[in-house]
């Protein structure tokens, strides 16, 4: 179970940190509608550091309060998937077949992230 959160507090960190460095080129790279200005993709950014750092919290300190676990990152995942396919499946996810791709396959990361962590309780 270590190993899960592990590796979706290094993606999320991961993500979070080129979101808040570069928000409208990584978008443009991944094919996703480039926004007007920066504040979306770093208030996302933000976010994704926030999940981050509190399952980080859990991970390095076991007996600390308000930390998040796999009981709280399961509907966190499974509600970003939700949207994701939402989104892919209304045609309003993307502008290009590449981010429509981006899209996709970050919702089948989110949904096995869940999985796992479903199958690991």
């Amino acid at each position: 179970m270590q190993q899960i959160l592990w590796a979706e507090v290094i993606i999320k960190a991961a993500i979070g940190a080129l979101l808040i460095v570069a928000p409208l080129t990584s978008s443009s790279v991944l094919g996703l509608a480039r926004p007007n200005t920066g504040f979306w993709p770093r208030l996302c950014a933000g976010v994704l550091f926030g999940i981050a750092a509190g399952t980080w919290l859990g991970i390095a300190f076991p007996n600390v309060h308000g930390a998040i676990g796999p009981g709280g990152l399961i509907p966190i995942n499974l509600a970003a998937a939700s949207m994701l396919i939402v989104a892919l499946i209304l045609g309003h996810a993307a502008p290009s077949r590449r981010g429509n791709v981006t899209v996709g396959l970050c919702a089948i990361i989110l949904l096995a992230f869940a999985f796992l962590e479903i199958a690991h309780l």
